[in-house]
């Protein structure tokens, strides 16, 4: 598409979320080459609020029928849904070009595939979509023609350092991982590892989720399969280095030794940019990085003791079939029992090695059966709980109410 024609029309998933935001300041300074069409929130009404009185869309979706009885009182105009069906409304308006997945979690499955199916082009910032399923989305886009443009930061690093060579000439892909904020932390401090401490990401702004993905490194394991479905490089030549400024996103290295590295600041809004106006590239007022001021750009070995989730991904990956998705669903929900101080930081991982490790691994064939693993390991997972929880403290009589 000719950026200099007209508005590209977007379908934002996750508005209220910190893509979504990102993505909203993107599209708020080029006004004249972005539109947004239709926007999905959960349960932050608030905002949405004031994303619709900005952007005007022509359909919006929430998480619960209540909330979005709601927004119809208040903005009668507009066309309101929820649940999964208003997020696969969002995506399927005719006037929808370009949809940017920017929701946590495998509840943007469903939306991601309707799109390619449609053969839209999908800017994906939602990784679990292609760990769940990425075979089948994938297929379904080279059937329809449809365009996958990774906003992660990391893939939207490789995406541009593979385009200075042919896909045989391609040695291997390098994720960075800047090491969360338990980089240096001692191991055997790891037990009293408080969901303050985890949600500290030292060099970005996230999610609680991915910032606790961050933190095990789950979330780069995710991401090592989402490079394998995305650029159809196989386990074996995707590897992970520690780089905790989070400058370099990712680097290629050819089969000649060159190595191809994308650096740009640590703000999503770049990705995001780049992957609304990809093929082309537009100028940006967005800060620029001063190379200067850096002094110093370090890289290390993957600690595998201290990232655990890095090798359990892998070996989703090499499995094959429904494992992937067992994978995140487990870990999916074992993160929200942690965030809700349930269980310790280290039973994060060992919940999601343990339900992985009672799956019976299956091809996934059409989607259902992705939908199907995802529900087993969640119900897995919840059985196995009540095992991890940590003990609640007694209450004492001196503290006990009168």
């Amino acid at each position: 598409m000719n950026m200099a024609g007209s508005p590209k029309n977007i379908a934002l998933l996750g508005a209220t979320g910190s893509i979504g935001q990102s993505a909203l300041s993107v599209v708020e300074m080029f006004p004249e080459k972005f539109r947004i069409i239709s926007m999905t929130a959960g349960s932050n009404i608030q905002r949405l609020v004031e994303a619709i009185e900005r952007f005007h869309p022509k359909l919006v979706s929430v998480a619960s029928r209540r909330d979005a009885e709601s927004l119809k009182r208040r903005f009668p105009w507009l066309m309101v849904g929820f649940g999964v069906e208003g997020l696969v409304e969002a995506v399927i308006l005719p006037e929808v070009t370009t949809v940017l997945g920017g929701i946590v979690g495998s509840v943007g499955l469903a939306p991601a595939y309707e799109a390619v199916k449609r053969g839209k082009t999908l800017a994906l910032a939602n990784k679990e979509v292609l760990v769940v399923a990425g075979e089948l989305l994938m297929g379904e886009a080279q059937r329809s023609g449809a365009r996958i443009i990774p906003v992660d930061s990391e893939h939207c690093a490789l995406h541009q350092a593979l385009r200075c060579g042919a896909r045989s000439e391609v040695h291997r892909l390098i994720l960075t991982a800047s090491g969360g904020p338990f980089r240096n932390r001692p191991l055997d401090t790891f037990s009293s590892i408080r969901v303050e401490d985890a949600l500290a990401h030292p060099t970005w702004k996230m999610g609680q989720k991915i910032s606790v993905d961050s933190a095990t490194m789950m979330n780069k394991g995710l991401e090592v399969i989402e490079a394998h479905w995305l650029f159809g490089v196989p386990a074996r030549q995707i590897d992970v280095v520690l780089h905790p400024q989070s400058i370099v996103h990712s680097i290629v290295e050819y089969v000649d030794g060159s190595m191809i590295a994308q650096m740009s600041p640590n703000d999503m809004r770049f990705p995001i940019l780049y992957a609304l106006t990809y093929p082309e590239r537009i100028a940006t007022p967005m800060p620029r990085l001063d190379l200067a001021a850096l002094q110093k750009l370090e890289f290390s070995p993957m600690d595998n003791a201290r990232y655990p989730a890095l090798r359990l991904a892998y070996a989703a990956l090499n499995a094959g079939g429904t494992a992937p998705a067992v994978l995140n669903a487990a870990n999916e929900v074992a993160v929200q029992a942690f965030l809700e101080r349930r269980i310790s930081y280290n039973a994060v991982v060992e919940i999601s090695a343990r339900v992985l490790s009672h799956h019976d691994v299956r091809p996934i064939d059409h989607l259902g059966k992705a939908f199907e693993a995802d529900l087993w390991a969640r119900q897995e997972a919840q059985m196995i709980l009540p095992s991890m929880e940590k003990p609640k403290p007694m209450t004492t009589l001196s503290s006990a109410p009168a």
